[in-house]
């Protein structure tokens, strides 16, 4: 597997990440199977590896720490803090306290003594992002933290940061972590030029979109919005054919499906190739579930896309369009609280 430069950090990264979401209750209960699929992951070139505190409430970091026993000096570690951890609001955001406690704990699931890349793992309205800067600042000098990273910033919030790290003599951030998919390519419109424009590593998520890219959906009939657990079930915004994006998602998959017949690819590898062959992108996130989701996934990691089969990509869903507003996963306090919007 190809490798690259994490964000002028220096550090060699391949151009596929493990997630680790699909690791232990959220997905993969199972975690001598969840370690096994790790082991396979690193014996198939992958030396990245991304989970969060809050995936399964710290079971995932448990589960890679066991996997990485023996193999920690060989891989890249990245784990991520910000979101909620119990019912204190203290224990949540990006504060220094919250952030100081939440590394420590990260640390002792994780079983290691440093974390390579730690990210926000969303903004913070009610932190000074001086404050968060910070904080995560001196873990780096105390050795804990190797780089620090941001997820789903928009465009302006990632230039305040890099603004204020100069500014204060704060350690900035190296990386952002965006949803980046063939149905949401909002991020191409600035957040991706601005992770360029200051020298920055991006490692995107989604690149399946939710499973829309993988396959299954074939008409609205394949979509199960009554399946109790299912990601169809619990957030019918982003699935429901009913809506008008999720229409449009439906019909660029059918299209997209077809173009990956015509490439002879199968469609998840064209998903996954079309966000690796962007510029801007250091590594893309692959989350299986399965050991069948896995080698399906690795089988794809050497699939190049021709310039033909990208222009016909732009015909299908244009540059910068995400086909649904939902699928941003982040809402600007400004939008999302209308208090903010009325005088």
């Amino acid at each position: 597997m190809k490798r690259r430069i994490l964000g002028g950090t220096g550090i060699s990264v391949s151009e596929y990440a493990l997630g680790a979401m699909m690791f232990g209750a959220m997905g993969n209960p199972d975690h001598d199977e969840s370690v096994s699929m790790i082991h396979r992951a690193l014996d198939g070139g992958i030396n990245f590896v991304d989970t969060a505190d809050v995936y399964s409430a710290g079971e995932s970091e448990e589960i890679v720490g066991r996997a990485l026993k023996g193999r920690r000096d060989d891989v890249v570690l990245a784990t991520k803090g910000h979101g909620s951890m119990g019912d204190d609001d203290n224990r949540r955001g990006n504060s220094r306290r919250w952030l100081t406690r939440a590394v420590e704990d990260s640390l002792r699931r994780l079983g290691t003594d440093w974390i390579d890349l730690y990210q926000v793992h969303r903004p913070d309205p009610a932190t000074d992002i001086d404050e968060t800067l910070s904080a995560l600042s001196d873990l780096v000098r105390a050795g804990k933290i190797r780089a620090i990273g941001h997820s789903t910033f928009p465009a302006e919030q990632i230039v305040e940061a890099q603004w204020t790290a100069e500014r204060r003599g704060h350690v900035r951030f190296r990386t952002e972590q965006p949803p980046y998919s063939i149905l949401a390519r909002g991020v191409e419109a600035a957040v991706l030029p601005t992770a360029q424009r200051y020298g920055m590593g991006v490692l995107t998520w989604g690149p399946l979109s939710a499973g829309w890219l993988s396959g299954k959906y074939a008409k609205a009939a394949d979509v199960d919005l009554t399946e109790g657990s299912g990601r169809a079930a619990l957030e019918q915004h982003k699935f429901d054919p009913a809506r008008p994006g999720n229409a449009l998602k439906l019909e660029a998959v059918g299209e997209l499906t077809k173009l990956a017949a015509d490439a002879g690819l199968r469609l998840p590898h064209l998903a996954i190739a079309f966000v690796r062959a962007h510029p801007a992108v250091t590594s893309v996130i692959i989350g299986p579930r399965t050991p069948a989701h896995l080698e399906d996934l690795l089988d794809g990691a050497d699939t190049e896309l021709s310039q033909d089969v990208l222009d016909r990509i732009d015909e299908i869903v244009p540059p910068g369009t995400d086909l649904n507003r939902d699928d941003s996963y982040y809402m600007p306090p400004a939008l999302a609280d209308a208090a903010l919007r009325r005088r």
